[in-house]
């Protein structure tokens, strides 16, 4: 029975071209970009926010403090729904990569 060898995740330890130049598609930058995907997509709901708020308090105060709170209930569920999907993401991303890995095992493996 083979030993389970976790992959390496660490891409400067890969050989070949930059993954942008991988033609071939056999590694993938989704994982590697998910990260600044996420904060940008948290700075984008803020600055939203921010917006929102403001434009309410120049139409009207009582607009301007209704809009703060609703205006963190929006930002909170597309924080999360936007977190969610890239999750999402993620998991599809990992399984491509572990049902390849299964496939390269299964190949090394005696009959």
């Amino acid at each position: 029975m083979p030993e389970y060898m976790p992959a390496s995740t660490n891409p400067s330890k890969r050989s070949g071209p930059p993954v942008l130049l991988d033609f071939s598609f056999t590694r993938f930058i989704t994982l590697r970009v998910i990260k600044i995907l996420y904060v940008l997509g948290l700075v984008l709901v803020a600055l939203a926010w921010v917006v929102f708020v403001i434009r309410a308090f120049n139409e009207d105060v009582f607009a301007g403090i209704a809009a703060i709170g609703i205006g963190i209930f929006v930002a909170l569920l597309y924080i999360i729904l936007f977190r969610v999907w890239l999750e999402l993401i993620v998991v599809i991303f990992r399984i491509a990569e572990n049902t390849t890995k299964l496939v390269e095992i299964m190949k090394n493996a005696p009959r």
